[in-house]
């Protein structure tokens, strides 16, 4: 669908903005006084922004597959002009109006050389040289014995931990805890690292941490066991442990195959970005409105900048995904796009009864799943009289589930939205509750 037929919301294009800043910032650009030469159609935006000097910054996003260039110099990613130039075009044909005319050259080249690129995560050529299979092999056995030692070094740090006993673990500090995530990190087992630092955090977590302390060292050995056994686990439980450890897949080889693909018209139903040490790491997930099925896209950038994968939640994406191995496996990659839409429907959901007995479903074959995203139907924001804690309830008060919000303006928004009555909430349903991402209202998606 072309941009210029259905148009974004402002919460939409707020919800794309990298940080607090960038959405300030785009606010007070997004009125028609620093804007000339502004057009849209075939699916883009374009226009020229006045700044502090005399050449106007020359602004154009893709809408139909988000993508934003600008000639200004900033590292965010969409920048100021961009969030600006999408909000005067959410506000309507008055605001900036149909071209009658071809867009100007230097926005009519950007737009033509992303209608005639290879999709994205397109295989290679066929006449491309082929890897050395015998080298990649090699490479691939070494990675494994490298993980296979420190997966054998972990075993004797978790035994001499449980011998010690935990009572006095945290007076231990994170120093050792560190050391021996380091160590994951060198054996190319980025999944063991990054629980063995979640690890080194329970002690300082409050009341009741040697349990959690307990369990999560049982979860780790048998991951850890699950690894060192591999060749004696069946498929696909075999790859839910290479996952939890960190081997990854080749994207384009997972791409190439087309009978693994999957096409369906996917609603962005959340959308999630969080820093990660030197990375900046977007999470989007997508529910399938023909297979029913949750993906996950995940994006990556360097600290600092948004990556540029960027849908608006509660818009719609044609395109075909390819899901990692593993079982109950959520994570996919993105092939081909065949069209957009910033319009979708409300996604079916289910009730909370529902959504716990589908979470337990998922631990029985992936007991190291800390969620599983999920959609809630006819479900009201509570406070449950605890410390100032809120649930989400059925509206028959059968069943409800503790909210789990970082930012208290997120369960105040959701609050809002509701107003007392039933909402339709997407989120991820684990075992700490419920962290909620997406609220409708009526049928408009509002990002949490």
């Amino acid at each position: 669908m072309t941009g210029d037929q259905v148009r974004w919301t402002a919460e939409q294009v707020l919800a794309l903005a990298p940080d607090a800043a960038s959405r300030k910032a785009g606010g007070k650009l997004s009125g028609p006084a620093p804007w000339s030469g502004t057009g849209t159609g075939g699916g883009a935006v374009w226009g020229l922004c006045k700044g502090s000097g005399s050449t106007p910054y020359r602004t154009v996003v893709d809408v139909d597959d988000p993508a934003y260039k600008c000639s200004c110099p900033s590292r965010k990613f969409p920048c100021k002009h961009a969030l600006g130039l999408l909000l005067l075009w959410a506000a309507g044909p008055q605001a900036v109006a149909p071209g009658t005319e071809p867009p100007p050259e230097w926005a009519g080249t950007w737009i033509t050389g992303r209608r005639t690129r290879p999709p994205q995560g397109a295989a290679r050529p066929a006449t491309a040289a082929p890897a050395d299979p015998a080298a990649a092999r090699r490479r691939t056995e070494r990675r494994l014995a490298r993980i296979t030692a420190g997966a054998t070094e972990l075993e004797e740090r978790l035994n001499d931990l449980l011998r010690g006993g935990i009572a006095g673990a945290d007076r231990a500090g994170y120093g050792a805890w560190d050391e021996t995530a380091a160590r994951m990190v060198d054996a190319q087992a980025p999944g063991l690292a990054g629980r063995i630092r979640e690890l080194a955090a329970i002690p300082a977590s409050g009341a009741g941490w040697p349990g959690r302390l307990l369990e999560e060292c049982a979860l780790l050995h048998l991951l850890d066991q699950g690894f060192l056994g591999l060749d004696g686990l069946p498929e696909p439980l075999a790859a839910t442990v290479r996952a939890q450890v960190g081997l990854t897949v080749d994207t384009a080889g997972l791409l190439a195959d087309r009978e693994a693909l999957l096409r369906d018209e996917w609603l962005v139903v959340g959308r999630s970005d969080t820093d990660e040490g030197r990375l900046a790491v977007r999470r989007l997930w997508l529910h399938g409105t023909r297979s029913a099925r949750f993906a996950l896209l995940l994006s990556f950038g360097p600290a600092g900048r948004s990556p540029e994968t960027a849908l608006p939640v509660g818009s719609t994406l044609d395109a075909e995904l390819a899901f990692y191995p593993g079982a109950e496996q959520v994570r996919a990659a993105l092939g081909e796009r065949h069209g957009s839409s910033p319009a979708g429907p409300v996604p079916p959901g289910t009730d909370v009864g529902t959504a716990l007995a589908a979470y337990g479903a998922v631990l029985a074959s992936d007991p190291w799943a800390d969620d599983r995203p999920t959609v809630l139907s006819g479900v009201v924001p509570v406070p449950d009289g605890a410390e100032g804690r809120w649930q989400l309830a059925d509206a028959d008060g059968t069943a409800a589930l503790p909210l789990v919000c970082d930012a208290r303006s997120a369960l105040w928004r959701l609050a809002a939205v509701s107003g007392g009555g039933p909402v339709t909430v997407f989120g991820t349903c684990g075992h700490r509750g419920f962290v909620p991402h997406t609220v409708w209202s009526g049928s408009q998606a509002v990002a949490l």
